[in-house]
C-alpha cells in the first residue's frame, strides 16, 4: 500500500519498487510527533472529533514504544505509520503532504541530534578539563610546523582542544536553531484548502519550508568542523603514542594489536576518528551537491538528505565516546615530556626578548640570537618551567583561571 496508490494502476516493478525506497526508519519517533502536531491541528479544524484524536495519541504512543515492526515490505515509515494507526489513520493525512510531513519529522530528528552532540562534546569536554587541570604544571615542548618552539604546560595545550569544542557545540546549537521552524501547512507546495491552525513556529514561505535542506547542511557542516577538530586531536595522540615522541603510553582497553607483530600497541581509536573527518567532509560537500541544482519545490533527489545525517549522527556519538575513553586512560610520561622541553633552543625567543629589553632593536637582537644558534653556541641559564611562568598565558596560574572559566562555560 502506497500513499499515491490511487493515481497509478497496479503495482511497481520490484526493482523501482526497491531503488526508490528510502532509508528511513531512524524517523519514526520523530514522525509520530510531527503527525501528533498534525492530528491536534486537524481535530482543531474539525476534521477529527475528539474520541479519533484520543486514538491517535493513543496508538502513537503505542508506537513509539513498541515500533511498527518490519517496514521492509512498506514503501516507507511515513506509509507504515498511517497503516498502523487503523482506520482512523486514513483521516489524519488530510492537509497535509508528505512533502512537509518528512521534513516535520526530519527537521525534529536533526533538532534532536544537535541536543544529543552538544551533551556528548560536554562530556568529551569535560574528560579533557579533568586532564588539563592534573597537567597545569606539567612542562612539555609547544610546537610549529611540528618543530620544537617554545615550552608550555600539557595543561594549556589541552585547553586549546576545549577550545575547539566550545566553538563545536555552538554551530551544534546555530544548527538546531535553523531546524526549529515547522513545515506542516506547507503540503505538497502551496498549503491546504481545510482550515488548519497554523503549528509553532511555523514556516515563512510554502515552497521554501517543502524545499529547504539549509538545516541539514548545517548540521553535517557542525559535524564536519567537530570531526575536523577530532582528527587533530587524534594527529596529536597518534604522534605522542610513538617512541620518537613518547609522550604517552596508550590504554590496552582503547587500543588494538598487530595480527603479525607481537610488540604493536596500534592507537586505532584515534587513527579511525582521523579517518572520519574524511567522510564527514565528504557527507557535507555531498548533500551540498544535492541541493545545488534543484528547482522549487520539492524534487525526490532529497530523498538523499537523511542517509549522511544518520551515519553522521552515529559516528559523532560514536566517535566521542571512544575518545573520551582514549584521552581518560592514556598514560602520561611527564619525565619525557619535561626532558623534550629542556631543549635549550626552546629558549631563542626568550633570549631575543631579553635583548629587546635592554634596549636592541627586536630585528637585531632576532639576528644576534640566530647567529648563535647556527654557530652552535647558543644556551640559556633559564629552565624551561620558568619560561613559561615568564610567558604569562601558558603558566600554571593562568592555565587554573582557563580551566574555571572553561568549567563555567560547559556547567
Amino acid at each position: 500500500m502506497t500513499l499515491w496508490s490511487g493515481r497509478v494502476e497496479g503495482s511497481l516493478a520490484p526493482g523501482v519498487q526497491e531503488f526508490l525506497k528510502p532509508d528511513d526508519a531512524d524517523l519514526l519517533p520523530y514522525d509520530c510527533e510531527g503527525t501528533l502536531l498534525h492530528a491536534r491541528r486537524l481535530q482543531a479544524a474539525g476534521v477529527l472529533t475528539e474520541e479519533e484524536l484520543a486514538e491517535v495519541e493513543r496508538k502513537l504512543r503505542e508506537i513509539r514504544e513498541s515500533g511498527i515492526g518490519d517496514l521492509a515490505n512498506l514503501e516507507d515509515v511515513h506509509s507504515a505509520l498511517e497503516q498502523a494507526l487503523g482506520p482512523v489513520g486514513r483521516k489524519v493525512h488530510a492537509g497535509r503532504s508528505r512533502n512537509d510531513q518528512v521534513v516535520t519529522a526530519f527537521r525534529l530528528y536533526v533538532t534532536d541530534a544537535c541536543a544529543e552532540g552538544r551533551t556528548e562534546i560536554e562530556t568529551f569536554a569535560g574528560v579533557l578539563l579533568d586532564r588539563a587541570e592534573a597537567e597545569a604544571e606539567t612542562v612539555m615542548p609547544g610546537y610549529t610546523h611540528l618543530q620544537r618552539a617554545q615550552p608550555v604546560t600539557l595543561g594549556h595545550h589541552l585547553l586549546a582542544w576545549v577550545e575547539m569544542l566550545d566553538r563545536d557545540r555552538d554551530r551544534f546549537r546555530l544548527a538546531a536553531e535553523h531546524a526549529a521552524p515547522v513545515p506542516l501547512g506547507a503540503g505538497a507546495l502551496a498549503g491546504s484548502t481545510l482550515p488548519l491552525p497554523p503549528p509553532p513556529r511555523p514556516a515563512s514561505n510554502s515552497l521554501d519550508a517543502v524545499a529547504d535542506r539549509d538545516f541539514a547542511l548545517d548540521y553535517l557542516y557542525a559535524v564536519a568542523s567537530l570531526f575536523s577538530h577530532l582528527s587533530r586531536m587524534g594527529e596529536e595522540v597518534c604522534l605522542w603514542a610513538t617512541a620518537e615522541f613518547g609522550f604517552a603510553k596508550l590504554p590496552e582497553h582503547a587500543a588494538t594489536g598487530s595480527s603479525m607483530m607481537p610488540q604493536k600497541l596500534n592507537p586505532d581509536v584515534a587513527e579511525l576518528v582521523r579517518g572520519k573527518a574524511g567522510t564527514a567532509l565528504g557527507r557535507l560537500a555531498g548533500l551540498l551537491a544535492t541541493v545545488k541544482g534543484l528547482p522549487l519545490a520539492y524534487n525526490l533527489d532529497l530523498q538523499e538528505d537523511k542517509p549522511p545525517v544518520f551515519a553522521a549522527r552515529r559516528d559523532t556519538r560514536l566517535a566521542l565516546a571512544a575518545l573520551s575513553t582514549l584521552v581518560a586512560g592514556l598514560e602520561l610520561d611527564r619525565e619525557r615530556m619535561t626532558a623534550a622541553a629542556a631543549d635549550p633552543l626552546l629558549l631563542a625567543t626568550d633570549a631575543a626578548e631579553d635583548l629587546v629589553r635592554t634596549g636592541t632593536p627586536f630585528r637585531d637582537a632576532h639576528e644576534q640570537v640566530a647567529g648563535q644558534v647556527r654557530a652552535g653556541a647558543f644556551g640559556s641559564e633559564r629552565s624551561a618551567a620558568e619560561s613559561v611562568a615568564a610567558r604569562g598565558a601558558p603558566g600554571p596560574g593562568e592555565v587554573r583561571a582557563a580551566l574555571a572559566a572553561a568549567r563555567e562555560r560547559f556547567s
